[in-house]
């Protein structure tokens, strides 16, 4: 039987980066958001860290070799902030019963529902032997749980065949199916979905605002500083600080420019920036893939959030051969601009034996309720039939 050693790092900027990248290359259904500038770029600028209650602790595996067999970005979380996969009830279950949900372990990329490959590893063999040991790790801590968000199928599965909880979530995704330009998609909608898009552009163009998409060094730091302002004051707005601060988008725009595109609107009249929105740019099966990730906007003109964050993002997408654009969290207005509800999941393992039972029959019941919202999606397809 093989042995393994494992090491837990203080942060992934703790594991040299060719050592990283080497494992993160050998997986399949990687994102930018695994890779090593982005979740160093969290740690360098303070996103992450003690003071946010993010705690990286990654966890290294190696064989009887000495060889390093994966890699799980992990992290000791405090609170159930910027995850996306929503446990409070659960927390608040728990510590009704006079015990800590807190800490916990996550196993995840912080503040991005993305779907994607989350335990990086050598081979299949060394995925299960991760999970096994992120449980046999979570027992050990007397951590309450331990949850892998937006993993990959195989991820999932493999989780589940060890007595992980599986939980389901719908996204939204739009599907480059060949057009050669905007009107194109169009023509695939009905007629009334058609109608409403044409109108709300019509609005956009009336007011004499003009969007322009700006990808890899087109991005300046001009381009960075509106949109960060955008980013900052969408968050203020509903109340909360942001996430992430101006020098993580400083760290990330320097080491991985090629990621990301920008979608800037511009009063023309006027001529000044009035809103924008973030992708980030990956590859999936030799196909670029753009992400969807933020907007925000300084002015209020009606029908802008759809122009900036969807149909700009489009056209562009189109005119550049962009596969797909993944939508995000949320968003079930995304459906009548033309996404595509998509199934995605994540896996659980809660230490205690009865709240594990009681997680596990509302998760059944959820899954219920998951499966009805995506049928009862599909039927109101925006596309003709």
């Amino acid at each position: 039987m093989t042995k393994y050693k494992v090491e837990t790092t203080e942060g992934i900027s703790k594991i040299p980066k060719k050592i990283y990248e080497k494992i993160w290359n050998l997986n399949s259904s990687v994102t930018p958001f695994t890779k090593w500038e982005f979740l160093v770029a969290m740690e360098i600028a303070g996103c992450v860290g003690e003071k946010t209650g993010w705690i990286p602790r990654p966890l290294l595996v190696y064989d009887e070799n000495s060889t390093l067999c994966g890699i799980a970005p992990r992290y000791a979380k405090f609170h159930s902030y910027g995850e996306y996969v929503f446990d409070w009830a659960w927390a608040n279950a728990f510590e009704n019963s006079g015990r800590s949900y807190y800490p916990k372990w996550l196993v995840a990329s912080p503040f991005s529902p993305v779907s994607g490959t989350r335990i990086l590893t050598r081979d299949n063999k060394a995925r299960s032997t991760i999970l096994k040991i992120l449980t046999e790790e979570t027992k050990k801590n007397e951590f309450s749980s331990i949850h892998l968000l937006f993993g990959n199928d195989d991820e999932l599965k493999d989780a589940e065949n060890i007595g992980w909880l599986r939980r389901f979530g719908v996204q939204f995704q739009w599907k480059n199916r060949g057009f050669s330009c905007f009107d194109d998609f169009l023509k695939t909608l009905s007629q009334k979905k058609r109608k409403k898009i044409k109108a709300e552009r019509r609005k956009i163009t009336e007011s004499q605002i003009k969007c322009y998409v700006y990808q890899g060094n087109e991005i300046t730091s001009e381009h960075w500083d509106f949109f960060y302002k955008c980013y900052e004051n969408t968050y203020w707005e509903h109340g909360n600080a942001p996430y992430l601060n101006r020098d993580f988008f400083s760290y990330v725009a320097e080491k991985m420019s090629e990621h990301f595109a920008i979608c800037i609107a511009e009063n023309r009249k006027e001529k000044k920036f009035i809103a924008s929105s973030l992708m980030m740019l990956g590859k999936e099966n030799g196909e670029t893939i753009a992400y969807g990730r933020y907007w925000g906007a300084l002015e209020r003109v009606s029908c802008l959030h759809f122009e900036v964050s969807y149909y700009s993002p489009i056209e562009w997408a189109i005119n550049s051969g962009v596969a797909k654009i993944e939508g995000g969290a949320q968003g079930e207005h995304k459906l009548a601009r033309g996404f595509e509800p998509n199934q995605t999941g994540s896996v659980h393992w809660i230490s205690d034996d009865r709240f594990r039972d009681a997680v596990k029959n509302f998760l059944a019941r959820e899954g219920v309720g998951v499966e009805s919202y995506l049928s009862e999606l599909n039927d109101r397809s925006p596309f003709q039939t």
